[in-house]
């Protein structure tokens, strides 16, 4: 025994020696390393080399200039010994760079072309050099700005930016040894000559507008360097001093931070994966503590000073670590608060008159007056925080108005899982647009669904449509519809949503979509870039892919694939019809399938949108049948199979698939073909679409329907197709009546409610005609009919 542990305590000896002997030679590399001299500071040394004169510099060499109290010597201590490496090392530790230079480049660009900016802008960075010689990734440093001025504090970083510039020649890059609190852009460069030549000149006749714009930055980008300034207050204050009115700043960095201090801030530009674990929190900010990068409280002053135009939170996988960090694009936050804009935008979410000044003033018109007390959520989120002088919701900063103000961390929205329900839209845009007869001084309220009914109803140039849906998710895909027919050309429009696939989604998203979309909408498409478009189809995510899926698995498992593209692919009615008796018919209409999947009420509310009550309509249908008349109880789906065998039948034997039926054509392919798709996806659509007032009357709720009515003033509604959605009422509630009498007061007299539901006999429809509207159903779901090309309906007009 004794033997025994003498030879185990020499073991554990020995293995403290070896990992000691291991740690000498590992530092004496570093270190040999670490002096050994470089060719040149302006070419990236071996990786190996890098990273270990990185490890010496951050965790192994003392800190100098700490005596002085100097904030450069300290900057310089940092960063003398390892600027040779710098950018080596950064490429990989700081991510978010290139997304941020890409979002704000796209902002330069609509800026420019709207006219917000009207000259060649000036950009104001700093460190390396490196974000300005990667933006020309984006656009052209030399051709598109008038002068770039990299302001730093360390002389090292400097030194490696001049030759970087010299490098590649650029004249108009300008770099500054100097600290950003005390930089004025009108004591550098030519800008100085010039501005003083400008104001000699124009002295008498410059504008307080234009006044305002000399010695301003139109481009202004901090990257990973607001968390090492010590007093960074003082920093953002003159940030804002220096950033044009309709400038954009970006800035990328790391941060930590708990939900407890951002949730009840309706300014951030929303919260996906912002939140981080209270060991993330711990762990990093000791770790860059070490480094004196501080990760607190900075983001939350930047943010305070600015209004946020776009927002990204995420993390850099690295050596298995996950490392939070951000990007925001801001800028200035009194941009689109003016009284005027507020009245004017507020007019078209309530469909309110707008009134300006000289109309308040004059008070002509006592029943207009009235009428400006009707007030939209987003407007009286903006007076909250203008009174509390907090920057407005990030919505108020979209460059599109679009997308109305909506508090995303509410619980109603946030029961969807950020996911949406329906990839594309059931009902019958062909039959809406017949029966409703869109003309152009119509006000439509719909409800969004996937987005493609809305965008039918804006190819008739109505005056106003007002999208709603409870789902933020579903509006995100609205917004990326739009967004996409704005930036767009038809063959990207095509493949994202013909073919539901696209390998450039996310370079899209940063480079032209960004400045057409909310940051809410923003991060969540970014925040699922990597599967949608990408490796997964669009039409096979969320909650209607789960039933496309299905149908897939089904036919591979059965040997029906080459059946199914057999009876989708038929060029005439009869093939069609002979495919689907001879196969397919008995797999999708089987009992088996119908009792294990489609009567489960989970799944035919999680991939079919069919709630609870809808399901009690179904089955109250079935009960009403002269043939099981008297029966109290219905099987276990039993009303479920008939309901769909009533459905298929009819489709598949009076539409033809490939030719003129695109809903079951998706279904069963997974995608849309050329020669059969919606009619928003026809090159003509693109053309009328794609014009840069195609949506101005769009303004896209997220929110109840009666929420939204209700903000409205009263007879200003001509239109109101509420789809499906009063099936999910129940009948002993108070809901229907509710929104009906709603409905009545914003519908203009002779005005249309359009409604669909999978009942018969829906029971609201008799308290419609208690409170005053006269029911009329234009297409009913019988046996062996087929009334519509999608969604099997009673449709009520």
């Amino acid at each position: 025994m004794t033997a025994t542990l003498v030879m185990l305590h020499c073991d554990s000896i020995y293995h403290i020696f070896a990992v000691a002997g291991v740690l000498v030679l590992f530092l004496l590399l570093v270190s040999f390393l670490y002096f050994k001299p470089t060719e040149s500071s302006t070419k990236s040394p071996h990786t190996i080399h890098a990273y270990l004169r990185f490890f010496y510099s951050c965790f192994l060499k003392p800190h100098t200039g700490d005596d002085s109290g100097s904030q450069q010597d300290a900057l310089e201590s940092f960063y003398r010994a390892q600027g040779a490496v710098y950018d080596a090392i950064r490429t990989r530790l700081l991510r978010g760079r290139e997304d941020m230079l890409g979002l704000m480049a796209a902002q330069l660009k609509h800026r420019t072309q709207t006219g917000d900016i009207v000259r060649k802008p000036v950009w104001v960075g700093g460190g390396t050099g490196w974000n300005i010689e990667q933006m020309s990734a984006f656009i052209s440093v030399p051709d598109s700005f008038s002068a770039v001025y990299l302001v730093d504090l360390s002389p090292s970083l400097c030194d490696i930016a001049r030759r970087r510039f010299e490098r590649l020649g650029w004249v108009n890059v300008y770099v500054v040894c100097q600290d950003a609190r005390s930089f004025r852009l009108r004591e550098h460069g030519p800008m100085a000559y010039e501005m003083k030549e400008w104001n000699l000149e124009n002295r008498d006749t410059r504008t307080s507008a234009e006044d305002a714009e000399v010695g301003r930055a139109d481009l202004i980008t901090m990257s990973y360097s607001l968390s090492m300034i010590p007093e960074y207050h003082l920093v953002i204050d003159s940030i804002s001093s220096l950033l044009s009115p309709n400038g954009v700043i970006g800035v990328c960095d790391f941060y930590v931070q708990s939900k407890v201090d951002y949730q009840c801030r309706n300014y951030t530009g929303g919260v996906i994966n912002r939140h981080c674990t209270w060991l993330s929190r711990v762990f990093w900010r000791t770790w860059f503590e070490l480094d004196r990068v501080h990760l607190t409280a900075r983001r939350d002053y930047l943010e305070y000073r600015f209004g946020t135009t776009l927002s990204v939170n995420a993390r850099n996988h690295m050596l298995g670590m996950r490392i939070p960090y951000y990007v925001w694009i801001g800028c200035s936050k009194d941009r689109g608060s003016t009284a005027s804009k507020l009245a004017e935008l507020e007019a078209a979410a309530t469909e309110s008159p707008f009134l300006s000044a000289p109309d308040l003033q004059a008070k002509t018109a006592r029943q207009d007056l009235k009428l400006v007390k009707v007030r939209s959520k987003a407007y009286e989120s903006a007076i909250i925080n203008l009174q509390s002088s907090l920057p407005l919701p990030s919505s108020w900063y979209q460059n599109n108005k679009w997308r109305i103000h909506y508090d995303d961390q509410l619980r109603k929205h946030r029961q969807f899982n950020d996911e949406c329900l329906y990839q594309f839209t059931w009902q019958d845009s062909r039959m809406d647009r017949r029966l409703l007869q869109i003309a152009r001084d119509d006000v439509i309220l719909s409800i969004t669904s996937a987005g493609d009914n809305i965008l039918a109803y804006a190819l008739e140039s109505p005056a106003r449509i007002h999208a709603v849906d409870l789902n933020p998710a579903q509006n995100h895909l609205l917004e990326l519809k739009v967004a996409a027919f704005t930036a767009l050309g038809y063959s990207d429009v095509w493949k994202l949503f013909g073919e539901g696939q696209h390998g450039a989604f996310r370079d899209l998203l940063i480079k032209k979509l960004s400045p057409h979309m909310s940051s809410l909408a923003f991060q969540h498409w970014l925040n699922i870039s990597p599967t949608v478009f990408s490796r997964k189809n669009l039409y096979e995510t969320g909650g209607s892919g789960h039933a496309l899926r299905l149908i897939g698995w089904l036919f591979r498992v059965l040997g029906l694939s080459d059946e199914a593209k057999r009876l989708y692919s038929a060029p005439t009615l009869n093939e069609q019809r002979e495919m689907w008796e001879r196969s397919i018919k008995r797999v999708l209409l089987s009992r088996i399938l119908c009792w294990a999947v489609i009567s489960n009420e989970k799944w035919l509310w999680k991939a079919l949108g069919v709630p609870p009550n809808q399901r009690d309509m179904i089955e109250q249908d079935y009960l009403k049948q002269d043939d099981i008349h008297g029966l109290s109880v219905v099987r276990s789906g039993q009303a479920i199979w008939e309901y769909v065998v009533n459905t298929l039948e009819p489709v598949v034997n009076s539409t033809l698939i490939s030719d003129d039926n695109h809903y079951y054509l998706l279904c069963l392919q997974g995608k849309y073909s050329r020669r059969c798709h919606p009619d928003y996806l026809t090159h003509k659509a693109h053309i009328k679409l794609s014009k840069p007032d195609a949506f101005d009357g769009l303004r896209i709720h997220t929110d109840e329907i009666n929420e939204v009515i209700a903000r409205m003033s009263p007879s200003t509604l001509t239109i109101a197709v509420v789809m499906d959605s009063m099936d999910w009422f129940s009948s002993t509630g108070p809901e229907a009546a509710k929104q009906i009498r709603a409905l009545n007061r914003v519908i203009r007299l002779k005005g249309r409610v359009l409604l669909r539901s999978a009942g018969l006999t829906p029971w609201y429809i008799k308290t419609f005609g208690e409170l005053g509207f006269s029911a009329k159903r234009v297409a009913a779901r019988f046996p062996g009919t087929c009334s519509d090309r999608g969604e099997p309906s009673a449709l009520v007009f």
